[in-house]
């Protein structure tokens, strides 16, 4: 994806105040002198300051311009590899989950907790008309063509979007389903058995855990690193050890630590399990939304024999609310679609034929440009602020996308007592155990910048750090 000439100056510009050429304090050259010296529109200018100013590298100041502000603090080091006990585990977390999670409704609650981006960063306008005008030509054949798989304009536009980004699917290979949750369900109900063992990362998403607890499996916690992903020995270690029928991963952007999977791993990791005959649950709902010039690949494009069932949706990227997923399941795509059309019989017809509409329109990769650009620059924010108010010892991840951060605090801090703490004075945040089988990681957070940036947040990151500082933060002593 080539740069554009607004993200070319903002680079720039940041580059000279990172060296010391621009000092906190400097005033940046007028509208009109950076257009001169630079040969750039004012258009350009504007937009590459807003942005520097959404990465907190300068500051508006009413009718007198932009200021450079003071450079972000070093940052904390990064998290290691989780060290999970190796057991499999019988589930019963769903309740605590639901109590930790029902704050995030509340408006009124700074949401650093939530599972989802601000809805003002989506193209709701547009995807609205493209509701009406789909609605106003409604052809009365649709509610059956429409019927799982899907409604076919739709899985088509999916297809073209792999096709594009070099992966080999076509529009009979998509099943169209209620969100993604629902596709990974579905997936997860064709390739296991209850009893069975399934693998899942340390730390994982809490929505896998309620799922194979709803379905009476046990998960099978297995090292993963902040960066890298899943720990392919580890990984053979417990294939060996539990016997699992299916892995459920999130290779792109994982919820919560934010790890990419180098591309060698996918490989590695689909290699691994083709030779177990075990089926690879893709969870890649954050794929849209890498920070790097280049879309990288789901496992998916190195699957050769059907054992990955890819899934995703729009609802992190695009329409949130409309709950509009997919799964392309390889071998197991017929066995989803029946498993759909015998418990809901296919997704909505309406959103399913606004986001053919929108898709076929154009628009949503300029969307998705202005999407990531606002992630990355909160994400240097609010990493920025969890050095400046988060304890000495505490440790951040630095994703390459998606838009949460993974903090663990010093050993010995409450994470579900600061969570406690915090939601009594209107922060919301997502405690670490409730993203382990085993109840681990009681000291650390997940935190969404998927919000926009401003006093409120600034405010919420500074008492939440100042109440992790608190000794009464602590575990008490047993």
């Amino acid at each position: 994806m080539a740069v554009t000439r607004y993200q070319a100056l903002a680079d720039d510009i940041a580059r000279s105040i990172r060296e010391g050429l621009l000092r906190e304090g400097d005033k940046l050259p007028s509208v009109r002198e950076t257009c001169a010296s630079r040969a750039v529109s004012p258009s350009t200018v504007f937009q590459a300051y807003y942005l520097l100013e959404a990465r907190g590298l300068v500051r508006a100041q009413p009718r007198s311009g932009y200021y450079v502000r003071a450079l972000p603090r070093a940052l904390p080091p990064e998290p290691g590899t989780s060290q999970p006990g190796g057991e499999s585990t019988s589930l019963a977390i769903s309740a605590r989950i639901f109590d930790i999670l029902d704050s995030v409704r509340d408006r009124k609650v700074v949401p650093l907790g939530s599972a989802f981006p601000a809805a003002s960063l989506f193209p709701l306008e547009r995807l609205g008309q493209a509701m009406s005008g789909y609605l106003r030509h409604l052809d009365p054949h649709d509610t059956v063509e429409g019927l799982s798989p899907g409604n076919p304009r739709l899985r088509r536009q999916i297809a073209l979007r792999y096709r594009a980004a070099g992966v080999a699917v076509g529009p009979e290979d998509v099943v169209i389903t209620t969100g993604a949750l629902d596709a990974l369900n579905l997936c997860l109900h064709v390739t296991t058995q209850p009893g069975d063992a399934v693998v899942v990362e340390s730390p994982t998403f809490y929505g896998a855990l309620q799922a194979l607890e709803q379905r009476g499996l046990k998960a099978v916690e297995v090292p993963t690193h902040p960066r890298q992903g899943i720990d392919l020995d580890a990984l053979e270690t417990a294939i060996a050890r539990h016997a699992p029928k299916a892995c459920w991963l999130m290779t792109q952007f994982q919820n919560p630590l934010g790890s990419l999977m180098p591309d060698e791993n996918k490989r590695e990791l689909v290699a691994l399990l083709a030779r177990h005959q075990i089926a690879l649950i893709e969870d890649d709902v954050y794929s849209e939304l890498y920070f790097g010039d280049i879309r990288p690949l789901p496992a998916k494009a190195y699957d050769t024999q059907g054992l990955v069932l890819h899934c995703s949706s729009f609802s992190k990227c695009l329409a949130p609310g409309y709950r509009i997923g997919w799964a392309v399941a390889g071998r197991y795509a017929r066995a989803v679609q029946q498993l759909k059309l015998a418990t809901t019989l296919s997704a909505s017809g309406p959103p399913q034929g606004a986001l053919a509409q929108y898709l076929e329109q154009g628009g949503y990769d300029r969307h998705l440009r202005r999407l990531r650009g606002t992630l990355a620059a909160q994400q240097e924010r609010m990493l920025d602020a969890v050095a400046r108010y988060f304890p000495a010892g505490t440790r951040v991840t630095r994703p390459q996308g998606g838009f949460f951060v993974w903090l663990e605090m010093p050993p010995g801090t409450d994470a579900l007592a600061l969570h406690r703490r915090a939601l009594a004075r209107g922060i919301s945040v997502a405690p670490g155990p409730i993203f382990s089988a085993s109840q681990q990681f009681g000291h650390a957070l997940r935190l969404n910048y998927g919000h926009p940036w401003d006093d409120r947040m600034e405010d919420a990151m500074r008492e939440l750090g100042s109440l992790a500082g608190r000794r009464d933060a602590a575990r008490p002593r047993r």
